[in-house]
């Protein structure tokens, strides 16, 4: 948990969360916040198995995955290989086009290039390639008179997005299943405060929409775990333009960390398919492997 990614604080909600779970389930439960010595506190404890409540760099990108394979330690959730490939928006969206899932339109851009001019026609989106929880995240409105101002702190190298007017749908897969459709809503889009603050957000589970894009969210989010090679549990994110129907259903990025605080989605859809919170995450605990 925690660890030095952008999304260390909320590591740590989903850390503390899932140790008290585990606890009430029987399980004996360290705490690591995960610092460059991890390694070394990792092979001194010898656990039967690291549950990861790391979100972010380091923690969600294939690292500490290669690390617990290293050091021969069951671990939860996706691999070295699915995890790098999800978390770079870019290569995962090219897998996905392979695999028939529509996407949106996009580019890797300079810094310099996306503050010079627009790289793409307004409305688009400006985001980091290889973050996530919405950390860094700029909305180019379609009146904007000029191209964005960055913050200091971000990437030479962004993604630029075709911005998707709609609906945002989420879908968690755990295992082999396809648990249900969550539909969004916010003041606003769904940034970082409205995704973990109390009361930011509202969900509506399971979603109020057609059957038909009810079952192609489920079908996606399947197909977009197959095809990156996840384990585990992820949670992909939709837009959906109702105005398209079918057609307007676009997937935006499959998750292989979803969080696990107090006002996540993944274990919503979890307690809506008859998992309490521990038992989601005994569930996690007990798929834990070595060569995932």
């Amino acid at each position: 948990m925690g660890g030095p990614s952008a999304e260390r604080e909320v590591s740590l909600s989903s850390g503390r969360e899932c140790a008290a779970a585990l606890r009430a389930t029987g399980y004996d439960v360290v705490e690591l916040d995960a610092g460059r010595d991890l390694a070394d506190r990792l092979v001194a404890l010898s656990p039967d198995l690291a549950f990861n409540a790391l979100h972010g760099r380091w923690g969600e990108d294939g690292c500490v995955q290669g690390l617990l394979e290293w050091l021969r330690i069951p671990y939860t959730h996706s691999g070295v290989l699915a995890s790098a490939l999800a978390m770079d928006k870019e290569r995962s969206k090219e897998v996905f086009r392979r695999a028939g899932l529509r996407v949106a339109e996009s580019r890797l851009a300079s810094r310099a290039e996306i503050e010079a001019r627009h790289v793409m026609e307004p409305p688009y989106v400006v985001k980091p390639n290889s973050e996530g929880s919405s950390v860094g995240v700029y909305i180019v409105q379609e009146a904007a008179n000029g191209p964005p101002t960055l913050a200091p702190d971000l990437p030479d190298v962004l993604m630029v997005e075709r911005y998707v007017a709609g609906r945002e749908l989420t879908v968690t897969v755990m295992g082999d299943r396809a648990l249900c459709v969550t539909d969004i809503l916010s003041d606003g889009w769904y940034d970082y405060h409205a995704k973990y603050s109390v009361g930011g957000s509202r969900h509506v589970i399971p979603a109020e929409i057609p059957a038909e894009v009810e079952a192609a969210c489920l079908d996606f989010s399947l197909r977009a775990h197959e095809a990156l090679g996840c384990r585990g549990l992820s949670r992909s994110d939709f837009r959906w333009d109702e105005a398209r129907g079918l057609e307007g259903l676009v997937l935006l990025e499959t998750n292989t960390q979803p969080g696990m605080t107090p006002t996540s989605l993944a274990p919503e859809q979890a307690a809506h398919a008859g998992y309490d919170f521990p038992a989601f995450c005994r569930w996690i605990a007990e798929d834990a492997s070595c060569n995932r």
